[in-house]
């Protein structure tokens, strides 16, 4: 069974650290503090200097302050996180209010703690965040000191003019927002996939490596047991026909054997099926991912096609394994009464195809079959999952060098068919760390 990571344990992992915040801080001290120069003694426009740096310096105090009170490594709390951004999104409208309000090309940057929110922090909070500038930005058009400009030549801006401006900071909000929010979303979700895939692909190899797990031990006790056998040996010569102990030591004597015994049927078993355990024919493959499903009133036909040339033999790769058997499991819980299972191969290529006849997949999402967390199948009791499996399969095997190709049939009394295709080079290709076949 997959564990995967809770929300709570996931939003954990994906905490905004503080270093990050302080940093892009830090960048803004600087860019406003030397536009608020270049503005004052550069153009010589008049501009409240005293007030705009005692708003930089409150700035600075609390990246000072969040320095020395945290560690470099700090994740915030979302709240914690949310109150910063507030703190940053008022700190900035307070310097528009005295340069001119939204009229100040600098508004745009309003929307910047909104994107931030958007990409690391809940969605609720970020709609917070997002009308709370916004009712800034409104207050800006009606509440603002002039623009500096050329002293007596005043620069009135329309009113029409400023609603615009309005409009456009509140248009980029939204978008960039919900842009933001789903682009780390998506992230967040491919990422919690992957993590599962990595711990299925864990759990198959380990499980692969048990028949060496075995051998291993039979190599390590054979020799304690051995002693305990010579020992009890000579413990029944010495105790001769005591009777107080003498059927202990036998039976003690005779349980180390058969011990030994077991330990020799391991270890024959690892040197003489070793190859055999490590290589499997392709027919031994559809064998070995057809079975576990075969008692589900379900019929699970096999069809073999073209075959040119010597049956591929494969080396036995767990990741593979399961994510055929993950594509088998998953036509049977959606077929009706059959899953047609067939493969070929020839001089280019070793196929492998999966046919049910259920209802199929939904045309408009055919093209998105393979997305972690969206339901590819309708109708069915068994359907309406989470895709994490059939992601999880086509990873793995995309991973050995397969190319997989979702689509439904267009055969009478057939519905889903999936076909998995390796170019035979790979297979061919001993060296290749994807390569899962060679030639026999």
């Amino acid at each position: 069974m997959i564990k995967i990571l809770n929300a709570p344990d996931f939003q954990q992992s994906q905490r905004l650290r503080l270093n990050t915040l302080i940093r892009l801080r830090w960048l803004a001290i600087v860019g406003q503090s030397l536009t608020v120069l270049l503005v004052a003694y550069g153009l010589k426009f008049p501009l409240p200097v005293s007030m705009c740096f005692a708003l930089i310096a409150c700035s600075a105090w609390m990246n000072l302050w969040l320095t020395f009170r945290y560690p470099a490594a700090h994740r915030l709390t979302p709240l914690s996180a949310f109150v910063i951004l507030t703190f940053d999104s008022l700190q900035l409208a307070g310097l528009l209010y005295m340069t001119g309000g939204l009229t100040n090309p600098f508004s745009v940057l309003m929307t910047v703690p909104v994107v931030i929110s958007a990409a690391s922090l809940p969605l609720r909070l970020t709609a917070v965040l997002g009308a709370l500038v916004m009712a800034a930005a409104t207050l800006l058009v009606f509440f603002h000191q002039p623009l500096p400009w050329h002293e007596g030549a005043p620069l009135e801006m329309p009113f029409v003019y400023v609603a615009g401006i309005w409009m456009a900071v509140f248009s980029s909000i939204a978008f960039t927002a919900i842009y933001a929010f789903r682009v780390a979303e998506e992230a967040r979700l491919l990422a919690n996939a992957l993590a599962a895939t990595e711990l299925v692909l864990q759990r198959e190899q380990h499980l692969s490596a048990l028949d060496g797990l075995a051998a291993a031990a039979a190599h390590e006790l054979g020799t304690p047991l051995a002693t305990i056998a010579l020992v009890s040996k000579e413990m029944e010569k010495a105790l001769g026909e005591d009777a107080k102990y003498l059927e202990d030591v036998t039976l003690l004597r005779s349980q180390s054997e058969r011990c030994r015994e077991i330990l020799k049927r391991l270890t024959s078993l690892s040197s003489e099926g070793e190859a055999h355990l490590s290589r499997l024919p392709l027919t031994s493959l559809v064998e070995e991912v057809t079975a576990p499903h075969r008692d589900f009133g379900i019929s699970i036909k096999l069809r073999p096609g073209e075959r040119i040339g010597a049956e591929p033999v494969g080396r036995r790769n767990p990741g593979v394994i399961y994510g055929l058997g993950n594509l088998v499991e998953n036509a049977v819980d959606f077929a009706r009464k059959t899953v047609t299972v067939r493969w070929s191969w020839d001089d280019e290529h070793v196929s492998f195809s999966i046919i049910d006849d259920g209802p199929g997949f939904p045309p408009e999402i055919i093209d998105r079959i393979g997305e972690p967390y969206m339901s590819t199948r309708q109708g069915t009791e068994a359907g309406g999952g989470l895709g994490l499996g059939l992601f999880i399969a086509k990873t793995l095997l995309e991973r050995s060098g397969a190319t997989l190709d979702f689509r439904n049939s267009s055969g009478l009394g057939e519905g889903a068919v999936v076909h998995i295709s390796w170019p035979r080079s790979v297979f061919l290709n001993p060296e290749s760390s994807s390569s899962m076949f060679d030639t026999a």
